[in-house]
């Protein structure tokens, strides 16, 4: 049995997941309610993986880093090492992932950006979709999807309103 990736992202209702410049305010200053099932998803999960753009911004706007508690990996081709809080990779994101999945764990976070979620698109290795929408319609910005991704059929599990935000959870269908 495989470990399975998780897409946990909030959208504006037009498909962008940040403005152009990386500002994610929209998101603040939209009403909503308890945590989005964040904890919940949070404690599925044992590994993260972000791009090193991602990794960037969630330094810049947090005191703590907010996953000390799992393992962390950040794809980069600047850094390399490690620090306190996680692992630089310069390896391809797909064999790194196809081999992560195969290891004893848990669920495995696909935190974004959206370039590395693009190349977990183009090789469908997300099993779960969790997309929050924010009811914002920004024009232009970073793309949730880029173009060109393989058809993926879903399986609906679940919608949840939390105030303004509607989540939507999605399964990827068994894989033939």
């Amino acid at each position: 049995m495989t470990r399975e990736v998780i897409l946990y992202i909030a959208t504006s209702l037009d498909g962008f997941i940040a403005t152009e410049d990386d500002n994610l305010q929209w998101l603040d200053e939209t009403e909503g309610e308890g945590d989005a099932g964040y904890l919940d998803m949070l404690n599925t999960i044992d590994t993260i993986i972000m791009g090193k753009r991602t990794y960037d911004y969630v330094m810049a706007h947090v005191d703590e880093f907010p996953y000390s508690d799992k393992k962390c990996y950040v794809f980069t081709t600047s850094e390399k090492g490690s620090n306190e809080h996680v692992e630089f990779v310069n390896e391809n994101v797909v064999e790194f992932t196809n081999t992560l999945k195969q290891q004893e764990g848990a669920k495995i976070w696909m935190v974004g950006g959206a370039g590395i979620l693009d190349d977990f698109m183009k090789e469908n290795l997300i099993d779960e979709y969790i997309i929050t929408v924010s009811p914002h319609i920004l024009g232009s910005g970073i793309p949730l999807f880029k173009e060109n991704n393989p058809k993926i059929d879903l399986y609906l599990e679940s919608t949840t309103r939390y105030g303004q935000f509607v989540q939507m959870h999605y399964k990827v269908k068994t894989k033939n």
